[in-house]
């Protein structure tokens, strides 16, 4: 591998990737669009192929200008005629059938042949859950999998503790641990990476941050789309299991880690695990669940459907440093705003001097999960005059103003890229996800009543009670 000498970014060695479902909305929206800029930045291999693979009729001609189309539509990069029939020119297509993977073995032989017979190999399996266990059987079969080969594995990554079990169990019948690339775009995005830089290169923010100095933490993810036709993969999964687990919970963990030995995937896992195997339980009492109104008008959604479309809860961490700090989490869909803020609460002064501290408008550090994102730290002020008087104020950092922002990757790039340079450090692993499986499911066992919230709301009621005194930072905040 060598380094780009302006970015100090990696460039993968010789790949064929597959792409399983690339007939795909995920494949159109994100990842041939997010190849493509890959390919045009320099981060993709000097010679790679890429095969997309599905039930689907169709023939390497009509699939590249389907690429064509979606990179046009959802790309960061628009294509150039030459660049583009470089990038078109190692695209093919091959129809197969988790009972019939012959053409696709073929032209994974062919590709490789052509790679002078030393590629790595990259699977990406953007299907659904139900084909899974059957297309990761036929891979083993076929005898696809060399050492050198990953897979990307899209959520979700089982439904309970049970499922998730079972699907690391089938996983690891085919694949090493250490092959297996569990993908959450949440934690491809800058800031969420930011989290780690903001608090481990800072000697200002690391030796505060903890339960002497932070009062609680919030995790909040309000969306305003509502089903948008995916009431079949919804009704069977919800809020909770859609969300928390695998976004949420997984940014809870960078929030909370300990500093890791060093900066290596495992180092970084041990320590989110760490996090995650002292997460209490889900208490069903501190669970408010929520379905919007009209969700039952929803095609494909049944007349008594219990599946919750918001979910707020409060959750523990049993260890030294965030004894008693509530972590509050909130997530919901058909909402009043569409954000990603993670934001800390500090305490207030032991001693006040100031007869009004405003504590609710000031003692914050908030990351907007954005792309590009930024940090806000809100503290209180004197205003101007004569009269010591607070006001709040905010010192803002944002990637955009700071940074060239030019070169920045989509979070879907940014994990493809760190898949094809074996780079693990932003995926997750099994012992993590079955942990959080594990601690959730006194909530899936045992769910508490939907209350009803009009669409464009903040949610139920229920949610500001669950974590009062205290309010949530959204609505109020920027």
């Amino acid at each position: 591998m060598t380094a780009l000498a302006s970015t100090n970014a990696v460039v993968p060695d010789d790949h064929v990737i597959v792409l399983f479902g690339a007939t795909g909305d995920l494949a159109k929206r994100k990842l041939l669009p997010g190849l493509y800029h890959l390919f045009e930045v320099g981060l993709m291999p000097q010679r790679f192929r890429i095969i997309g693979t599905s039930p689907s009729s169709y023939n390497t001609d009509d699939f590249r200008k389907d690429v064509l189309a979606a990179v046009e539509e959802f790309g960061v990069k628009k294509p150039t005629h030459k660049r583009w029939a470089d990038f078109a020119a190692a695209i093919s297509y091959v129809q197969s059938a988790a009972d019939d993977l012959g053409a696709l073995v073929a032209a994974v032989n062919d590709a490789t042949a052509a790679l002078n017979g030393t590629p790595n190999r990259l699977f990406y399996m953007s299907i659904p859950p139900k084909a899974f266990p059957e297309i990761v059987a036929a891979i083993g079969t076929a005898e696809l999998v060399t050492p050198e080969t990953a897979m990307i594995v899209e959520k979700p990554f089982g439904t309970d503790e049970a499922s998730a079990i079972a699907l690391n169990e089938l996983l690891h019948s085919v694949f090493q641990e250490s092959q297996i690339y569990r993908i959450d775009h949440f934690l491809g995005k800058e800031d969420v990476q930011n989290i780690l830089a903001f608090r481990f290169a800072n000697g200002l923010f690391e030796p505060v941050w903890n339960r002497e100095h932070i009062a609680s933490v919030q995790i909040d993810v309000p969306e305003t789309l509502g089903l948008e036709g995916r009431a079949g993969f919804y009704e069977g999964t919800g809020a909770f299991r859609d969300m928390v687990v695998t976004h949420l919970f997984q940014a809870l963990g960078y929030v909370a880690m300990e500093p890791p030995t060093d900066f290596t995937a495992d180092a970084l896992a041990e320590e989110k695990d760490k996090v995650f195997r002292s997460m209490e339980m889900v208490d069903p009492a501190r669970v408010v669940r929520g379905q919007y109104e009209g969700y039952l008008q929803e095609p494909g959604v049944a007349a008594d459907s219990q599946t919750e479309t918001f979910v707020a809860l409060e959750v523990r961490i049993d260890n030294y440093r965030w004894e008693g700090i509530p972590f509050a989490l909130r997530t919901g869909k058909a909402m009043a705003e569409g954000r990603r803020v993670i934001t800390l609460t500090f305490r207030e002064p032991p001693h006040r001097l100031f007869p009004e501290p405003l504590a609710a408008q000031g003692n914050t550090v908030s990351f907007e999960i954005a792309e590009p994102g930024g940090i806000t730290i809100n503290f209180l002020a004197k205003q101007p005059g004569p009269t010591m008087e607070l006001g709040p104020a905010d010192l803002d950092f944002e990637y955009q103003q700071d940074f060239d922002v030019r070169g920045e990757l989509e979070a879907y790039e940014r994990l493809l890229h760190d898949a094809l340079v074996r780079n693990r450090m932003l995926f997750n692993h099994a012992n993590g996800i079955e942990r959080l499986w594990h601690i959730s499911q006194p909530l899936l066992d045992n769910p508490p009543a939907l209350h009803p919230y009009a669409k464009g709301s903040w949610g139920p009621a229920e949610a500001d009670a669950l974590i009062a005194p205290a309010r949530w930072y959204l609505p109020a905040g920027k």
